[in-house]
């Protein structure tokens, strides 16, 4: 590759994820406490930290070939972007996010025609006025810089929040009026880059080796040894990406079995193997799986 691919990498409450997301597919970033600017193994590739929220905004620009961000904040900035891949990640979770409109649990408001002449309180601004109009509401949006759960209802009368659980609009003993979208972060590229066809090749790159590192991480590999006369009973049940690897032992009468699996599967299954009979039962982690 002849030319340097520039990566926006988001600041914040990702940062720590993502750089052990890229340290699992394959790529080792590290940066000083202060320092906005890291540094890359791979030499054909720099860049630096900026918040999610500009991301897209500046990829839309050319000042970064591609970066991270939400799918959220490319629809809040209007981006005209390539989204390249879908990345199921966050600070606390591998959830897919939502940005819910809440009240205080004793609010009057059932439903958003309610909101109509109220204020709210966000940080998805230009959204959230998108969805009022199309639900015909006329209501005063303001921007939040933070902590907007703590504004109502002394401050607004609704809040418009991101949210994975709903755990904290509980213990702020607000309710969940209506959802206006999902998120989750994206991988997102300049659509000039895109056109370049080195620069196209290498982001192709690294969203396979991301999405590898991800699939990885909710899955197991587990291999075991059984009676041959066992295996088509045991397979009826076995999950598998696609099918079992089976192989024949030294002893013909015994086969081993490999597969790969959901990791909160295999405290149900490897009791069920060994019950009947199974031996040599090994669970292995995965680094990157590509289905």
């Amino acid at each position: 590759m002849s030319v340097k691919l520039n990566f926006g990498l988001p600041k914040g409450s990702l940062e720590d994820p993502t750089i052990k997301l890229f340290g699992k597919a394959g790529y080792h970033i590290t940066k000083g406490s202060r320092s906005y600017t890291p540094s890359w193994d791979d030499p054909t590739i720099d860049g630096r930290f900026v918040r999610a929220q500009e991301m897209s905004r500046y990829v839309e620009d050319g000042f970064f070939d591609c970066g991270l961000t939400g799918r959220d904040w490319v629809l809040e900035n209007e981006s005209d972007v390539e989204i390249i891949s879908d990345l199921i990640y966050s600070r606390s979770s591998n959830r897919i996010s939502k940005w819910v409109l809440a009240v205080p649990e004793n609010s009057s408001i059932k439903n958003v025609s309610d909101l109509e002449g109220k204020t709210i309180a966000t940080e998805l601004v230009n959204v959230t006025k998108s969805f009022l109009s199309r639900n015909d509401v006329s209501a005063e949006v303001e921007f939040s810089w933070g902590a907007t759960e703590v504004k109502v209802p002394d401050l607004v009368d609704a809040i418009v929040d991101l949210t994975e659980t709903g755990s904290s609009l509980r213990a702020n003993k607000l309710r969940i009026v209506d959802v206006l979208m999902e998120t989750n972060t994206v991988l997102i590229a300049n659509k000039q880059s895109w056109s370049n066809f080195d620069k196209k090749s290498k982001i192709e790159n690294i969203a396979m080796m991301l999405e590898a590192a991800l699939q990885a991480d909710a899955k197991v590999g587990l291999k075991f040894n059984l009676e041959e006369s066992k295996l088509e009973s045991v397979l009826k049940d076995l999950p598998a990406l696609r099918k079992p690897t089976i192989s024949k032992l030294s002893d013909p009468s015994w086969v081993a079995v490999e597969t790969i699996i959901k990791k909160n599967v295999s405290r149900e299954l490897i009791p069920a193997l060994k019950r009947v009979s199974a031996e040599g039962i090994v669970e292995f982690p995965l680094n990157k799986l590509v289905p």
